[in-house]
Formats: C-alpha cells, sequence, structure tokens
C-alpha cells in the first residue's frame, strides 16, 4: 500500500468529498498523477480518515485559508513550540516530505542558506528518498560568518546525496566587497555556469529572512549598523537569497544590488514550485511580503506564525 502522511491524505479526501474537485484536479493540484489521488483515497478510507465526513484534526482550514487569501499552490503547517530547535525540525521534516512529493527526473532544485534550510538538508541525510536524475544547485553564495553547516554549498551536497541527483557549487560570496569583485566573479566558468542554470530552475527551496530585526546576526555581522539603517529606511521588510523587498512585496533596490551574486526575485515568480520555508512572529512582515510580490507560491511554516499571518492580511 502508498506510503502517505496523514495531513495528506486529510486534505486530498476535503477536496475530494467536500469540495467536489475530481481527481485530475487533485492531481494538478498536488503535482501527482491521477492514479496517485484515486490511491491516497483508498487509503483515506481505510485508515478511518472519510466516514460520514472528512476527519479534519489538523491544520487544514488555517491552510487552506492562507492558500486562499494569497494564491498558494500550497500551504504546509507544522505545530508551533516553545522550542525554536523543535520547530526548525518541523519545518525540516516538512520540507524534505513536501520535495519527495513533487521531485521528478529532470528537475532542477535550487536551493538558498540558512539555519532552517540546513534542518531540511540534515534531515535529507538520514531519510529514505528515491533516486532521482535531477541537479541541485545554490541560488546564491555564501555568507562568510556562516556556519559551515547551514552554508548553500553544503546544503546542496546534503540533499543531492540524499536523492542520488547531481550536485553543482557556487564558490562565491553573497555581497561582493566591491562592484569590480562581483564582475571579476561572475566572469570565472563556475558562476557563469551557475547562473545559467538559475533560468532553467524548477522547484527552489527558499529561507525568508527579516534582515533588520536585531536577531538576524547574519546580516548585523555581515553589513554592519550603518546598511540596517539604510534597508530600514528604505522600507525592507524580508529578504530571500540576499534579495530585498518590502511589506508589498516591491523589490527594493539598495546599493548593495551591484554586489550581490544571487537570483533575482523577480525569475522566483515563474518558477514551478517555489517553496518559502520560515516561522517566527518577527518574520511576519517578510513571510507576507515574499506572498504578495508572488515569490513564493508554497508556504511551509507554523500553526502560531500562520495565524498571525491571517491577522496581518486582515
Amino acid at each position: 500500500m502508498l506510503k502517505v502522511d496523514r495531513r495528506l491524505l486529510v486534505k486530498v479526501s476535503q477536496m475530494y468529498y467536500i469540495e467536489n474537485m475530481n481527481q485530475n484536479e487533485i492531481a494538478s493540484k498536488f503535482g501527482i498523477n491521477r492514479t496517485t489521488v484515486s490511491k491516497y483515497l483508498k487509503k483515506a478510507m481505510l485508515a478511518g480518515i472519510v466516514q460520514i465526513s472528512v476527519v479534519n484534526d489538523l491544520y487544514e482550514s488555517l491552510e487552506t485559508a492562507l492558500e486562499k487569501k494569497f494564491g498558494l499552490k500550497e500551504v504546509y503547517i507544522v505545530p508551533s513550540s516553545s522550542d525554536p530547535g523543535e520547530v526548525k525540525n518541523n519545518l525540516g521534516k516538512a520540507g524534505i516530505s513536501y520535495l519527495k512529493r513533487i521531485i521528478n527526473d529532470g528537475d532542477i532544485v535550487g536551493f538558498a542558506w540558512g539555519t532552517t534550510i540546513g534542518a531540511l538538508s540534515n534531515l535529507a541525510s538520514v531519510e529514505k528518498c528515491d533516486v532521482v536524475n535531477a541537479n541541485m544547485i545554490p541560488l546564491v553564495g555564501g555568507p562568510e560568518n556562516l556556519d559551515s553547516e547551514y552554508h548553500v554549498n553544503t546544503i546542496v551536497y546534503k540533499v543531492a546525496n540524499a536523492f542520488k541527483a547531481k550536485s553543482h557549487y557556487l564558490y562565491a560570496p553573497a555581497i561582493t566587497g566591491t562592484i569590480e569583485t562581483k564582475s571579476a566573479i561572475m566572469q570565472d566558468a563556475n558562476c557563469s555556469k551557475i547562473v545559467k542554470l538559475w533560468d532553467e530552475v524548477s522547484i527552489t527551496i527558499l529561507g525568508i529572512g527579516a534582515p533588520i530585526r536585531s536577531s538576524n546576526l547574519v546580516w548585523s555581522g555581515s553589513l554592519g549598523k550603518e546598511y540596517n539603517d539604510m534597508l530600514e529606511d528604505a522600507g525592507v521588510v524580508g529578504d530571500i537569497c540576499s534579495r530585498f523587498y518590502d511589506v508589498d512585496g516591491n523589490v527594493v533596490d539598495t546599493v548593495l544590488k551591484d554586489r550581490t551574486i544571487a537570483i533575482d526575485l523577480e525569475k522566483l515568480r515563474n518558477i514551478k514550485y517555489s517553496i518559502g520555508i520560515a516561522s517566527s512572529p518577527e518574520k511576519v512582515p517578510a513571510i507576507y511580503g515574499a506572498m504578495k510580490g508572488k515569490f513564493i507560491n508554497v508556504l511551509i511554516s507554523d500553526e502560531e506564525t500562520a495565524k498571525l499571518l491571517i491577522d496581518f492580511a486582515d
């Protein structure tokens, strides 16, 4: 019998039996085939989820509310916790579970750096993942003061190894010291190869940052107070791959733009699956801006953050 998590069985059953969606529509939404949908429905019946009505004991209503409000392909909510490490672990589990479901041969999967994406890569190393003929690449250079465990090249290596996929690495900082340095790096064969692959990415795994928050040690350590003040004055609330935007999802160009080695935010709007993984109350404006800007079309977050996002949007 097909193995699948209870949360997905609930959502598929809700759509089929309550929302009257047909199996082809459900298959298209989740990136699976019609036969798989049929198997999910049978498994849901055997598991007792489908009785007279769909058993909805998780976060389906909250997920659906966010999906409809922001036009997202899917929202995946995990439990909240007073332990930030536990939340990151929950998000990582959800992220690797989602990637295992949607990835196919021929995909090019792009990754950002950070602690949450790092948790996903660590879990990928111990998960049983099917072999996939895919390519995995960085979407941004790596900050110099970042722990190697959370560096984008480390993340790419771990996830690619889990899927027995091909990995590619970017040997460059996220933000260079000068415009001239960036220009020289961009002409390097390694960098130019990765940049070309950015045009072919089909799945992105993205962290969402709040760069002007005091808790963001990566940005405060990399840039200094004068740059943080500049970002705040420009209306920046969030960053994805070291690219900045405001609460309405507008890209904010700063003096750092011409020193940044990363995929452009505009490209993310055309990705088949652009998955944002983030939580915490202080990131609510950043996550909201990412959804408004259509930089992500899938959100993985926790219950507390999801409820705050609903309130923030009203």
